[in-house]
């Protein structure tokens, strides 16, 4: 009977942790898609905003607004007033344009990585802890190992802690 208990005592202290080592890693899959979802939102919202930006010196490059905000300057030179607002307007545009383009190689990248994260949690849940899984996570620490040392190791150490621990229970039975 109490052979029977550490059996199964034994079975599941094996059994357990891999279970929850399978179930982690497919909500490490998941929890890196929603990770990269809020970093998409974020990079979204940037986006939005340098839009906006772009379009605000778009209308501030107009000839009559750059006079407008020039009104309430004197000099006796104005057109060289306007041109050099126009030179710095002209410069902001641009350096938003380009991290406007940066942004959108990113929100790009970040898009084909979600799908990738997807996929990825997809297949490990779909995947569960099937057999070819527990394998590869068995092996990847013996991997230097030959395919056959590995084998003989993952079979045989366990085989031999179980005979040396049902010899040790026998022996305190016998000496009761």
């Amino acid at each position: 009977m109490k052979l029977r208990w550490i059996s199964i005592l034994l079975t599941s202290l094996i059994l357990v942790p891999t279970s929850s080592i399978f179930a982690q890693s497919t909500t490490d899959a998941a929890e890196k898609a929603a990770s990269l979802r809020l970093q998409l939102l974020e990079v979204q919202d940037k986006e939005a905003e340098l839009q906006e930006r772009l379009l605000q010196l778009d209308e501030d490059l107009k000839p009559e607004n750059i006079e407008r905000s020039m009104a309430g300057f004197g000099s006796t030179r104005p057109e060289e007033l306007r041109e050099t607002r126009r030179r710095q307007l002209q410069i902001q545009k641009d350096s938003v344009a380009t991290q406007l383009g940066l942004v959108a190689t990113s929100r790009a990248n970040l898009e084909s990585a979600i799908a990738i994260a997807d996929a990825e949690a997809y297949h490990q849940s779909a995947k569960g802890t099937s057999s070819a899984t527990l394998d590869q996570f068995l092996m990847a620490p013996l991997s230097p190992l030959p395919k056959w040392a590995t084998l003989l190791v993952l079979t045989l150490l366990p085989a031999l802690g179980i005979t040396g621990l049902v010899l040790v229970i026998r022996r305190l039975q016998r000496s009761r």
